[in-house]
């Protein structure tokens, strides 16, 4: 309890930052089609925010050896700030792009500074505990951010002053907290390549896991308007997305350490195909079927980025974990930059359930790409164990290094 204490204040930096930088994500689609943006350039605006995404990953580290913990938690929540406030200041859709490139190095920054400070603090004996903390809080702050969009007013200064606000809050409890700040540790290489040297399906399974996800949370609420969704229960098809995600992490995570991870992944991915099927059926059938089919493209497509990741660590030295999980994030924001922005202009071609086509085209792909696989080597005997693993920054592979061990 005295642990968890300890770590308040960074939680509830976390549980603002999601529910202020989360919350902008689907107000800005929103917003856009308020507006009169193209299905385009709303996902335009999504890929900009995995862009700023990845630069802040890569630069929070060397910003932290700089001026400290505290201080660059400080100038990027700022940034992010900045960069929700400035929304109704310049309507233009390249504007709200290089925006939203602030909202993301913001979330990737404060991601990468909290976890650098937990990852200081604990200890063998503490890591489990505190980390399934960490995970809770991260899904509750998720799921906060897509109900919040229920009581936000599109393309409202109001909405934006309000997520603004909450943003800003996520700087009290770090910068005022007695905690002292830990002492700058390395930023880990970033090599994209050594994760495909030690697993090339686990890479491709990052890469599709950020295909789906960045596309469902970036156009889904395009997706929703076009099926007749109204703004406040947009909130609970995005909402429900997250819950279903959440809830099956157990059972599957159960699964990929009992049996074969590639037969788990590859199964995955035949059920996130149905899943889009699903969704794309229930357009007609009411409120109720849209929100369970939401729910079950989370629970087929939320784990795949862990099993990936899990089934990366079974061929990998403990010593060259950090490396891997930052070589996996990597991948996984090549895969949300692009699909945004691909699965917008299908959108506009082709329809809103051209979106889920895309999705399905790529989990199929990674079911060949596993069945290729199992025919080229053998599954290790000595395997690492299962893990939820946020998708927030590069140091996450500090935070679970201890807390993976070999069957």
């Amino acid at each position: 309890m005295r642990l968890l204490i300890s770590f308040a204040a960074l939680f509830l930096s976390v549980v603002l930052l999601q529910l202020g930088l989360g919350g902008v994500v689907p107000l800005d689609a929103l917003s856009g089609v308020e507006l009169g943006f193209s299905a385009g350039q709303i996902g335009l605006l999504g890929s900009a925010h995995f862009i700023g995404f990845f630069i802040g990953c890569w630069w929070a580290p060397r910003l932290m050896g700089q001026v400290g913990h505290s201080r660059a938690f400080a100038a990027l929540t700022a940034a992010g700030t900045i960069g929700i406030l400035a929304h109704m200041l310049v309507i233009h859709p390249l504007a709200w792009a290089v925006l939203r490139m602030a909202s993301g190095l913001a979330v990737a920054g404060c991601y990468t500074i909290i976890e650098a400070w937990l990852q200081a603090k604990l200890t063998n004996e503490t890591r489990g505990r505190a980390m399934g903390v960490y995970r809770v809080v991260d899904i509750v702050g998720s799921l906060g951010a897509q109900l919040l969009i229920g009581v936000l007013t599109p393309a409202s200064y109001v909405s934006y002053n309000l997520l603004a606000l909450l943003c800003c809050a996520a700087l009290f409890p770090l910068v005022l907290t007695r905690s002292e700040a830990p002492p700058v540790s390395g930023a880990p290489r970033l090599r994209p390549g050594f994760a495909w040297n030690r697993s090339p399906l686990a890479a491709a399974g990052v890469v599709v896991s950020g295909i789906t996800g960045a596309a469902f949370r970036m156009v889904g609420p395009l997706y929703a308007l076009s099926v007749g969704l109204k703004a406040e229960v947009i909130a609970l098809f995005l909402a429900a997305y997250v819950l279903g995600g959440a809830l099956v992490q157990i059972p599957v995570g159960w699964l990929a350490d009992k049996y074969d991870r590639r037969v788990v992944l590859i199964w995955l991915s035949v059920a996130s195909v149905l899943a889009c099927v699903a969704t794309v059926a229930s357009a007609d059938r009411g409120v109720v079927a849209i929100f369970l089919a939401a729910g079950f493209f989370g629970m087929t497509t939320f784990p795949i980025y862990s099993i990936s990741a899990a089934h990366a660590h079974d061929f990998t030295d403990p010593s060259e974990a950090v490396e891997l999980s930052a070589a996996l994030m990597f991948l996984y924001a090549v895969g949300a930059i692009a699909s945004p922005l691909i699965a917008s202009l299908l959108i506009d071609l082709k329809g809103p359930a051209a979106m889920f086509v895309f999705i399905s085209v790529a989990h199929i792909v990674l079911v060949v790409f596993g069945l290729v696989r199992m025919r080229s080597r053998a599954t290790p005997h000595a395997r690492t164990r299962y893990e939820y693993v946020p998708r927030t920054s590069f140091l996450i592979g500090r935070l679970l290094r201890r807390g993976r061990k070999r069957d």
